[in-house]
């Protein structure tokens, strides 16, 4: 047993994950809490780590593993803890997660967006805190997607999803990405706009774009002055893609209407000035949340170490290693 490889597992994983590696590796399983000292000294002669988005790992920790490190694995789709010029220098493979939480993600998005146009979360502490006093047909008045347009920023796999979810909404969708989908479009009846116009025009805007430093706070004071008077903003995606306090000022004064969001820029910490506001909706990064999007996670996130600590290319490799 001893000479089998060692996968470190920095902090936990799913059994549909662990019970491929058990068979085949020694693993090193952590828990939720992450001491990097300490994770420095447990990668040390590793083959493979699994990490996620609440790790980050860069040259330092791959130097501290040593030669022997072959793979990373990001138990997520989004790998913007990874230093990815430090793998290339290096010549690590990094993997992530892609396509089996697209479904789930793009689910709670839709969720966010329906809360928020609903008023769910102000309805339901009325409701809990004993202050319902029956039927008033002026009482909590939202909006329905069906008489909205809704700006899609960033059309891959979960926004095209969204996409396809609420196309059942009679809802007039927009989109803006890198990269115009004339396929999509002409499929989901989707209108292609610059960024600026989707903002000025959307009565939703729902954000699915990777965060990196081009889109770091794309949502900021200067691009929230741009929404629509009263649009709603949901963010299922990266939490550094939005300035909160720019974003908290903006809906203290009602130029937002609304926000739905599962990610935020410092997690596990969320900003008092949002948590104080009654037209927040936030809920703690759940977008892959299911049993079914988790465990398919951890099967790929194994299968990635489990294919390369055997000789063979990678399922779903962002950086190809030398190693």
């Amino acid at each position: 047993m001893a000479d089998r490889p060692r996968v470190v597992v920095a902090r936990t994983l799913p059994r549909a994950g662990l019970d491929l590696l058990e068979e085949r590796f020694e693993v090193d399983t952590g828990d939720l809490r992450v001491d990097m000292d300490e994770l420095r000294r447990r990668v040390a002669g590793a083959a493979a780590l699994v990490a996620d988005p609440t790790v980050p790992v860069d040259g330092p920790l791959l130097d501290a593993a040593g030669p022997s490190l072959r793979i990373v694995a990001n138990f997520a789709v989004g790998y913007d803890n990874i230093d990815l010029e430090a793998f290339r220098e290096r010549g690590v493979t990094f993997t992530n997660t892609p396509d089996v939480l697209t479904n789930a993600t793009a689910e709670l998005a839709l969720a966010l967006m329906m809360a928020a146009a609903r008023r769910l979360g102000e309805a339901e502490r009325m409701l809990r805190a004993g202050d319902w006093r029956g039927w008033d047909p002026d009482q909590l008045l939202g909006r329905e997607l069906s008489e909205c347009r809704i700006g899609i920023v960033g059309l891959g796999r979960i926004g095209e999803r969204l996409a396809e979810l609420l196309s059942g909404f009679g809802a007039q969708l927009g989109y803006w990405s890198r990269t115009r989908r004339p396929d999509a479009e002409e499929r989901l009846g989707l209108e292609y706009l610059e960024l600026d116009d989707l903002l000025g025009r959307s009565d939703v805007v729902t954000l699915h774009v990777a965060l990196t430093d081009e889109t770091r706070h794309m949502i900021d004071a200067a691009s929230l002055k741009r929404f629509k008077p009263g649009a709603i903003l949901v963010n299922a995606a990266r939490g550094g893609l939005v300035d909160s306090a720019a974003l908290a000022q903006a809906l203290r004064e009602g130029r937002l209407a609304a926000v739905g969001l599962d990610v935020f820029e410092n997690e596990p910490k969320v900003p008092q000035e949002l948590l104080e506001l009654e037209n927040a909706v936030l809920v703690p990064h759940i977008g892959s949340a299911t049993a079914t999007a988790r465990n398919a996670m951890a099967e790929l996130a194994a299968r990635n170490v489990v294919a390369v600590l055997s000789g063979e290319q990678p399922l779903t490799p962002v950086v190809r290693g030398t190693r």
